[in-house]
């Protein structure tokens, strides 16, 4: 083992692999309960989404550290699951088999560019302050979430939004599990998001607002709902003309993942010479957890910031994420105790907002001097959760940044993907709104 994952050369030992993926599982371990109880809202069932989203991220996650050997987590990112849910079938009304067919697609897609040379081509194209925009966007977008399922923000017939009543029990619960889990991050509490749902659902329990039924360790649920729909699904996926849907979930999934992965290598002093070794490898893992994901009923899989925490604590190989990938594995057997902490808004709303809060850290690398660099990432920033949706977000800052370039006399600086982006979702926005 010792050999196989190359401990000696990254002066590392078993026991230190294994605390760090211990404390890399604990950060992200809330995906557990926070993505079904997002995509059951879809009408989805709870119990299949909840074996789905465990067993795409433990696939995704041993293969990455089996056959990529980096210490990087991976699951069902936060955000597209959100618009998944409220925005691609909330809003627009599609059935979620459908738009699970669309996930398919957009894996079936990143698998492709895995394997070629295109994939580079497309993240060199896109500008750093539009990839930081749609990453804050999306952030803002399951913050404001958050903030509407905790009740702290709900719906004004004259202000769109406005202040909730914050007499309301689940919402004073809401704040109260926000307040204490931003305490932990602020003391830098491995697994601080985990601890804060924990505590939560303890003070959720002995107040009367949440209910466990049953024994609170039992079988895994069936898969059989979700499974396969995706792929009964996908003629509907283009007769229903769903092309901004998919390149909304393979856009951000590709350079989240590149991004997540090439920020927790270089902590981790694995980059050489500015470059990532193994990257077909590592991108391959997401993109199959991606597909397989889609198959079995979860949104897009990708990269864990969270596996910074892992690296912190000393973890530099593969066997940081595969003692990760085992320990999801065994959450499949707590699913009535999941199940119960997900129908309680206030114990999953305080980790959205501080999600979103994570995602805006990309902000601070937008040239905010410069108006066609930061016009684009603006508008991407604000029309992502003032219209529910990702794709909407990423078409109008593929428009204006462009043209913005154009006025300027900058359009030598524009890659020609950006010109052909420009185009289509102009023509998209025009004849196909989504």
């Amino acid at each position: 083992m010792e050999k196989f994952f190359q401990f000696h050369q990254h002066n590392t030992n078993l026991r230190t692999e294994t605390l760090a993926g211990a404390t890399t599982f604990l950060t992200m371990v809330y995906i557990v309960v926070v993505n079904p109880a997002i995509l059951s809202e879809t009408g989805m069932d709870f119990g299949a989404v909840f074996v789905a989203t465990v067993l795409a991220a433990s696939l995704s996650t041993l293969i990455m550290g089996v056959f990529a050997n980096y210490p990087i987590a991976i699951a069902p990112g936060m955000g597209l699951n959100a618009y998944f849910a409220y925005s691609v079938v909330g809003q627009n009304g599609v059935g979620w088999e459908t738009a699970m067919g669309a996930v398919l697609v957009a894996g079936l897609l990143f698998l492709l560019l895995t394997l070629t040379t295109l994939r580079e081509s497309l993240i060199k194209a896109i500008p750093t302050s539009l990839k930081n925009g749609i990453t804050a966007g999306i952030g803002l977008f399951i913050a404001f979430i958050g903030l509407k399922s905790a009740g702290i923000i709900v719906d004004d017939e004259v202000n769109l939004v406005g202040l909730g009543d914050l007499h309301a029990p689940v919402t004073i619960l809401s704040l109260a599990g926000l307040l204490f889990t931003l305490v932990l991050m602020t003391l830098r509490v491995p697994g601080a998001l985990f601890f804060g749902m924990v505590c939560t659902g303890v003070v959720g329990w002995l107040s009367g607002m949440l209910h466990i039924e049953g024994p609170w360790v039992a079988a895994p649920p069936s898969l059989a709902p979700t499974f396969g729909e995706a792929v009964v699904a996908l003629p509907d996926v283009f007769s229903q003309g769903l092309y901004a849907v998919i390149f909304a979930f393979l856009l951000v999934t590709l350079f989240d993942t590149t991004g997540t992965m090439i920020g927790v290598a270089e902590q981790a002093g694995l980059m050489k010479n500015g470059v990532f070794p193994r990257m077909k490898p590592a991108l391959f893992a997401d993109a199959l957890g991606m597909t397989t994901g889609a198959v079995m009923g979860t949104t897009p899989t990708s990269a864990y910031i969270e596996s910074s925490a892992g690296v912190a604590t000393g973890g530099r190989t593969g066997f940081t994420a595969v003692v990760v990938g085992v320990l999801l594995l065994g959450t499949l057997f707590f699913a009535p105790v999941v199940s119960a902490i997900a129908a309680l808004p206030a114990i999953t709303a305080p980790t959205l907002i501080i999600v979103g809060c994570f995602m805006m850290g990309g902000l601070a690398k937008v040239e905010w001097n410069d108006f066609d660099e930061a016009f684009p990432a603006f508008i991407v920033m604000l029309s992502m959760p003032l219209t529910s949706s990702i794709a909407t977000g990423i078409a109008l800052g593929f428009i204006t940044y462009p043209l913005l370039k154009i006025v300027r006399g900058n359009f030598r600086d524009v890659h020609p993907l950006l010109y052909v982006f420009m185009l289509l979702f102009t023509l998209q926005l025009a004849f196909l709104p989504e």
